[in-house]
């Protein structure tokens, strides 16, 4: 028995518009053949495996999109939060403190949440070939089979064979140029530097005590002072951030004398790009891949994600058009490495483009910011059933709630009213107010705001 460990932090920004640090590429449904995220994906391909309750890594402002994509799944699963990143190896620290806390030993199997994977079974076997080099207190990393000469990845050099399927690590290598790449793929030595992991949690915090002192000491007395806040586990957070900010390749696997790969042949990407997603979909007679409602006319090779209108194409070739609803993408395919540029520039101009979907994801449910103006805006929101905002108030806008579906519990200036479908509500400016969904389907409702001020920061929060 093994104990995934997902890590499911990053912010994916060369999958920007689709991918926002907000809502980043492990939450999103990318792959067109189903309707799971790539979080959820993850946690499927390892179904059936003889596994314990995973461990989730993730940070602050993630949490509560984990925690629903869980309970969509139906996976009940350990969440602990990061207080900042701090790159891969404290977060496995993390990981391995949690897992060892009541004198267990696992063995931890660390995968990243935004990967692509097309054969499960071959997936599944090197994790079986893995558990037999883990048992016997190696570190093992997965060495991605490489299908090209790509000098998008760092490269695992392999050493001598360790029985059965394994084989020493003689070293890993940066990113290559082209003709260096060449060389490592005709040698058939080399494998694509995976970033997943397999051996027993004792057996890293050994070697990262020894390698990497002040990750381990760091990291140690974050989990020794933690909080549990129902799904949540909080580690301490002026300790956590005295940790230095390292790759676990860096701190352990590069260093330590037990590092060992096993070979992995499964269609593995890590989707890394618009043109890489383009590599790993399901192409049409014109090798276009699209998604939506779109309308191609001599058109192929291209990405097109059209989720939300038509997307109407005439006359493209290797051309990637995402829409979302508050942006818009094209690019050639040979240029989208370079979407980060416009991420970069987004951030420097302070547009909520690059941190936000129109769309925003909350505790009780999700918020779509449907028009605005001077002195109005439109919301379409939906509470979840069971849920609840928090009592507020607001000393510059006014709010109208029309219900266009469900059933609307509202409190306002502690007086209750039950509203349903087509019957509306008025708050006026200063009165308290809260929402909840009594009911068993979604809430949906139509929220129209007025007044001189809108931002979100006029809402006075009421402990009741």
């Amino acid at each position: 028995m093994f104990t995934p460990v997902i890590m499911a932090g990053g912010s994916g920004s060369r999958l920007w518009p689709l991918s926002r640090s907000m809502f980043p590429k492990q939450f999103l449904a990318l792959d067109h053949e189903n309707d799971f995220t790539m979080l959820q994906a993850t946690l499927d391909r390892i179904a059936g495996l003889d596994k314990s309750e995973s461990i989730i890594i993730s940070n602050e402002n993630h949490r509560f999109i984990v925690a629903e994509q869980l309970r969509e799944y139906g996976e009940k699963s350990k969440i602990i939060l990061e207080p900042a990143g701090r790159n891969t190896a404290p977060a496995i620290a993390l990981a391995a403190f949690e897992a060892v806390e009541h004198g267990d030993d696992p063995i931890l199997l660390i995968l990243a949440a935004d990967h692509v994977v097309t054969n499960t079974p071959a997936f599944q076997s090197s994790i079986q070939e893995a558990y037999k080099q883990a048992i016997n207190d190696k570190l093992v990393t997965f060495g991605i089979v490489p299908t090209a000469p790509e000098t998008g990845y760092g490269y695992i050099h392999r050493g001598p064979l360790v029985e059965p399927t394994g084989y020493l690590v003689n070293r890993f290598v940066e990113k290559p140029n082209l003709a260096v790449a060449e060389e490592y793929f005709s040698s058939g030595e080399y494998y694509w530097n995976s970033g997943c992991f397999m051996f027993k949690a004792s057996v890293f915090l050994e070697e990262l005590k020894k390698y990497s002192s002040e990750i381990y000491s760091s990291c140690m007395n974050a989990c020794s002072n933690k909080s549990v806040d129902n799904d949540f586990i909080r580690v301490d957070v002026d300790e956590f951030l005295k940790c230095p900010d390292d790759s676990v390749d860096y701190a352990v696997m590069e260093k330590t004398q037990k590092a060992v790969v096993i070979p992995m042949d499964a269609g593995w990407s890590d989707v890394g790009s618009w043109s890489a997603l383009w590599d790993v979909s399901k192409k049409d007679d014109n090798m276009n891949v699209h998604q939506g409602d779109a309308i191609l006319v001599d058109t192929s090779g291209c990405y097109i994600h059209a989720p939300n209108k038509l997307v109407a194409a005439v006359g493209l070739e290797d051309i990637v058009v995402v829409d979302t609803k508050d942006a818009v993408l094209v690019a050639h395919k040979s240029n989208v490495q370079e979407v980060k540029k416009i991420v970069e520039q987004l951030k420097l101009d302070k547009r909520a483009e690059y941190q936000e979907h129109r769309e925003r994801y909350k505790p009780w449910g999700k918020s779509d910011s449907i028009d605005h103006g001077l002195r109005y805006k439109v919301n379409r929101i939906t509470v979840k059933p069971g849920q609840e905002q928090s009592t507020q108030m607001h000393y510059h806008r006014a709010e109208h709630w029309i219900v266009v579906s469900g059933t609307a519990k509202v409190t306002k200036n502690n007086e209750v009213e039950i509203i349903t479908e087509n019957q509306s509500i008025y708050i006026p400016v200063g009165i308290s107010h809260k929402i909840e969904n009594p009911g068993k389907i979604d809430l949906e409702l139509i929220e129209v705001q007025s007044g001189s001020y809108l931002a979100d920061n006029d809402i006075v929060h009421i402990n009741k």
